[in-house]
Parts: C-alpha cells; sequence; structure tokens
C-alpha cells in the first residue's frame, strides 16, 4: 500500500499576508518565504509596507485600511492570484459594554469579522481552487474575561464559526482559524503601554509552559495550516495551554 503525505510545498506558491508588515504577520511572512513561496504583504501604513518589502525581498506589498472596504478592493485590484490567504491585521480594543464608545466596539468586527468578508469579495475567483484562507481568533473565544473583552471575544468567536462555514460554502477551498495565546507581538505593546511587563510576567506565571508565545511560535502554526491539505474548518490553538488554567 502506498502512502500519500497531505503536507503539500510552499515553493513557487503566491502568500497573501493580510497586516504582513509587523508582528505575527511578517513572522508568516518569512517562514513561507523561506519555504519557497512568493509573498506579498499588505499594511495599513504605504511607507511601512513599501520598506518592509524592500528590506526582506518579498514579491509585492500593497497598503490600505482593511476597515475602509472600498480601500481594500482598490489595493487588491492587480493581485492575479492566490494561493494562501493570511488574515491578521486588525486591532485590540478593550472595554465594558455599557460604556465604551460604541464606534470602537463595532471597529473591532469591521476590522477582523468584516474585513475577512471583504477580502474574500474582492479576490473572488482569483482565490485558487486549491487555496487554503486562515482566519485568525484568539484564546478570548474560549476564555473571555470580566474585564472589557466581551467585543473581542465575540468577534474572535465569530472568526472560528465563519472558517468553519466557508470551509462548506468555498469547498474544496480551504478554510481554517487560528487562536493564539497570549503573544509577545507590537500589539500587545499597543494594547498595553507601560503596564506591559508586569502583566506578562504575571501571566507568564500562571501558564503551563512559563511563557507567553512569541510571534514565531503562533507562524509556524499558519505555514503549518497553509501546508496541510487536508485541514479545514478547524481551529488550531497555539496559547501555550492557556485553556487549561
Amino acid at each position: 500500500m502506498t502512502l500519500h503525505s497531505n503536507i503539500q510545498t510552499l515553493t513557487g506558491r503566491s502568500v497573501l499576508v493580510i497586516g504582513g508588515t509587523s508582528g505575527i504577520g511578517l513572522s508568516v511572512a518569512l517562514q513561507a518565504q523561506a519555504e519557497g513561496a512568493q509573498v506579498t504583504i499588505l499594511g495599513s501604513d504605504e511607507a511601512r509596507a513599501r520598506q518592509v518589502a524592500s528590506d526582506h525581498g518579498f514579491a509585492g506589498w500593497r497598503a490600505a485600511d482593511v476597515g475602509q472596504p472600498e480601500a481594500m478592493i482598490k489595493a487588491l485590484a492587480d493581485v492575479e492570484k492566490v494561493d494562501h490567504l493570511v488574515m491578521l491585521a486588525g486591532s485590540f480594543v478593550m472595554g465594558g459594554v455599557l460604556e465604551t464608545d460604541i464606534d470602537a466596539l463595532r471597529g473591532v468586527f469591521d476590522q477582523r469579522l468584516w474585513a475577512a468578508i471583504h477580502v474574500l469579495r474582492a479576490l473572488g475567483d482569483r482565490l485558487a481552487p486549491d487555496a487554503s484562507i486562515t482566519l485568525t481568533s484568539g484564546a478570548l473565544a474560549d476564555r473571555p474575561n470580566a474585564h472589557g473583552t466581551a467585543i473581542m471575544a465575540a468577534a474572535c468567536a465569530a472568526l472560528e464559526s465563519l472558517a468553519r462555514a466557508m470551509a462548506l460554502e468555498l469547498a474544496p477551498r480551504r478554510f481554517n482559524a487560528v487562536a493564539p495565546g497570549p503573544t509577545d507581538t507590537p500589539l500587545l505593546d499597543r494594547a498595553l503601554g507601560p503596564a506591559k511587563d508586569d502583566y506578562v510576567a504575571a501571566l507568564a506565571g500562571s501558564l503551563p509552559l512559563g511563557r507567553i508565545g512569541t510571534a514565531d511560535d503562533v507562524a509556524s502554526a499558519i505555514t503549518f495550516l497553509m501546508s496541510h491539505g487536508w485541514m479545514t474548518g478547524e481551529t488550531l490553538h497555539v496559547d501555550g495551554g492557556a485553556r487549561l488554567v
């Protein structure tokens, strides 16, 4: 009996990373490129996107605000084909549902759930018939807390549901989600500011692995999802055991 591997090479494949100029997105771009992929990154800042692509020799770059559908459509208009799409853009908004500005809370869904839908619609048939699409959820989908994370938790859970539903609606294209736990990225810096170091130290001590994650930890899970041809409709948790404690 001949056994066939479901691990697919990224060599020569086109990878589009939305949110690819820093943090997990940049790590995904670098790992995919190291495996032979032709990588295009998209970020919100044009100068930064251009510079990051130049510094790392990526195949291309685009700039647009993921919360602005028309800008995203325009930025992606000349992308010829996408074999692997990774959605990583989006801000982290904390705030109580009864007190926080409603537009700020709505923006969480605009930049995460609706942005993914707008990108899928913009690309249409330019998504390869065997494309993989990886959405980014988070540990809050399973473990929300009482400290202003309700909308973030709801958005993360919605993305996991979207991945499962789209795995059926657009089959045989593969849709998966990755759910990172606490991860040391520029997004965490912006969310916590000066309180970050104390937060990280306290949290790391409570986790089974004794540390929070790195961008490379999560990126390697995403490249796995891109490469594994038998994974669809799945949420892959990369949280250092955070859901267990």
